[in-house]
């Protein structure tokens, strides 16, 4: 998330905490980590040691700076900041991928998507996929009309339509 949804929110600290131990979780389980930067309004703490996990941990980042779209956008300041944190863009000698998006225009999504599946074909991630699925939960809901509704992470397996899982 952004600096910008959490002051919107209104519970900012809570939302603080709930995003960066949810961030912190998904580090440990994800392989490619995309960090979401507003490139109009400074970022927080948070979102500094998001990345610095994912760095810690050996993880690839692709950072995505949103809100090009707007005027008091200021992308290269993103990009100075992070670099003071070892996040070097690769434009200036670094490994770090940088990519500007828009979220309300869709500028740059195309982009972000070949920047993580780059990154994926670099570390030669592939996950076994013969046999049952085994994966994490990343959210649930009950949803009127459909019922329990999971986003799953399949780490190995195969999930199929119709499949029944178990979770615990």
């Amino acid at each position: 998330d952004t600096a910008g949804m959490r002051k919107k929110a209104r519970v900012q600290e809570k939302l603080e905490k709930l995003s960066v131990s949810d961030g912190l979780r998904a580090v440990k389980f994800a392989e490619v980590v995309v960090v979401l930067l507003d490139a109009a309004i400074p970022f927080e703490q948070q979102d500094l040691r998001i990345a610095d996990l994912a760095e810690r941990e050996g993880r690839a980042v692709v950072v995505a700076v949103n809100k090009i779209d707007k005027e008091e956008a200021q992308p290269d300041k993103v990009k100075q900041e992070l670099s003071s944190r070892e996040l070097v863009p690769e434009e200036w000698g670094g490994d770090t991928q940088f990519v500007n998006v828009s979220a309300k225009t869709g500028d740059g999504i195309d982009t972000l998507l070949e920047a993580v599946i780059l990154q994926s074909e670099v570390l030669e991630l592939k996950s076994p996929n013969k046999g049952s699925a085994r994966g994490i939960v990343v959210e649930s809901r009950l949803e009127k009309g459909r019922g329990p509704v999971t986003t799953i992470l399949v780490q190995a397996g195969t999930l199929n339509k119709g499949n029944i899982l178990v979770t615990g």
